[in-house]
């Protein structure tokens, strides 16, 4: 019977995640079944964005034997509460790799595998090699040169990248990668009012607590001028074009 339930979790992703007691929504059903290459998610505040990568990360470390999994965000904080996650989704299942070894920042699998809790430092993230899938939490804030020594990590294996987070500013590799319409990045936008656990009545709270500018950032994904511009990115834009006449001929 064990067999059986395992076979079908290495199969679909989804079921894992439904034996860990969460029923994904349709979108996060989808990302689950389909596991990117790299993707993009750009996302609400609680929409379900992080419950998707620790599932798209548990599932890694179950399935793909010797794998190595790095959590990545802003802060040691956030990557380990991250981390903290995802155990407790793999106790949650019976029939999977035991953990051999456990701190709050790293745990090792029965089946080798391997997942990695990390702040948002350039220092303390190279060095390390054969990433098979790496997350990297609240993405936006996360400095360019970050992601420049991450990359490697994830090359000789054809490693996958997901990057979560709320829009913060139009600044930053994520911003970048965001609008230029790649086709390599699988693009997925949630804002609050596709979250059915986001009820209207709380969304008016926050709207009344933040105020409109910043609610729009938090929840309907406006990507908003970095707070130190002095002109905006449009009036700058404006100002600059390739239609110029050649100053003689």
């Amino acid at each position: 019977m064990l067999m059986a339930v395992d076979i079908q979790r290495g199969l679909d992703p989804v079921q894992l995640a439904r034996d860990c007691g969460i029923e994904p929504d349709p979108w996060q059903a989808k990302l689950l079944e389909q596991r990117p290459k790299r993707c993009l998610m750009l996302c609400s505040r609680q929409s379900g964005k992080t419950e998707v990568a620790i599932h798209l990360g548990l599932w890694t470390c179950l399935y793909e034997p010797a794998s190595l999994v790095l959590i990545v965000s802003p802060s040691q904080r956030q990557s380990q509460e991250t981390f903290r996650r995802l155990l407790i989704a793999h106790s949650k299942l019976k029939g999977v790799p035991e953990l051999q070894q456990e701190s709050a920042l790293r745990a090792t699998f029965g089946n080798g595998s391997r997942c990695l809790a990390l702040p948002g430092s350039e220092r303390t993230t190279r060095g390390y090699a054969g990433v098979s899938l790496l997350i990297i939490d609240e993405a936006c804030r996360v400095e360019d040169t970050l992601l420049a020594a991450l990359r490697p990590t994830m090359a000789t294996v054809d490693g996958s990248l997901i990057a979560l987070s709320t829009p913060f500013g139009k600044r930053g590799w994520f911003y970048e990668s965001w609008i230029a319409g790649d086709p390599s990045w699988t693009r997925i936008d949630i804002p609050a009012s596709k979250c059915p656990r986001l009820t209207k009545a709380f969304l008016d709270d926050e709207r009344r607590e933040l105020g409109a500018m910043r609610f729009s950032e938090e929840y309907e994904l406006a990507w908003l001028e970095p707070d130190e511009s002095v002109f905006p990115t449009a009036m700058i834009e404006k100002a600059f074009t390739h239609e110029i006449r050649p100053l003689w001929s």
